[in-house]
């Protein structure tokens, strides 16, 4: 049986941009990446829950920036799952789901990732899959491998980004300032934020349970 790579992009995608798709589709195409999955965060531990926008509307965005991609895919696992969402529950699941001889890469900016042992068993986390760590051109990666230590072979490579200095915060702190944030998202991303009146005083209520 032919063993697959499936790579996870984890986030709040709040809103998703195309940050987050430039680095899914290199990872995908430098590791060879059968699938990327996006996964939408349910509760993060790292947040309130109630400056997060609501599950739908986020999920709802993701499934609109990635039609057309037929390599992208976007999951409901953790909002399904209930509770606060950790990445090592996450991984553990997708390895039930998926199987041993599944290969599995978390793909992550490089400044998140020298967070992980900050994060929930990480030493699990390790056990269960492989990261592709997004780097700005520039950036020291040997700052990477003093803090993973033993554990850097765990971190199959980097993705050299191009300059995109997109954020969500940013994308959503120029609409709450009434300014353009065409190119910043996908187009149908950025009509259903119009739409909903999402990161504005007009926020409709999500859809239910779609």
């Amino acid at each position: 049986m032919k063993e697959q790579r499936i790579g996870i992009l984890g986030g709040t995608f709040d809103p998703i941009h195309y940050g987050h798709l430039v680095a899914a589709e290199i990872a995908r195409e430098k590791y060879s990446l059968e699938q990327v999955i996006f996964v939408p965060t349910g509760i993060p531990p790292h947040k309130e829950p109630d400056i997060i926008t609501d599950f739908w509307h986020r999920h709802l965005m993701v499934v609109l920036a990635i039609l057309g991609n037929p390599y992208f895919k976007a999951s409901r696992l953790e909002y399904e799952r209930g509770g606060v969402t950790y990445t090592v529950d996450t991984m553990r699941q997708l390895r039930q789901i998926y199987g041993e001889e599944t290969e599995l890469y978390f793909i992550t900016g490089v400044d998140t990732i020298l967070d992980v042992f900050g994060w929930r068993e990480p030493e699990e986390l390790f056990s269960l899959c492989k990261f592709i760590a997004a780097a700005r051109p520039g950036y020291d990666l040997r700052i990477v491998k003093e803090v993973f230590g033993k554990y850097y072979h765990n971190v199959v490579g980097f993705l050299q980004m191009p300059q995109m200095d997109i954020s969500s915060s940013g994308i959503r702190r120029r609409i709450q300032e009434g300014k353009s944030i065409k190119y910043l998202v996908p187009e149908a991303v950025e009509d259903y934020i119009k739409q909903q009146g999402l990161y504005s005083s007009d926020i409709k209520p999500a859809p239910a349970g779609w």
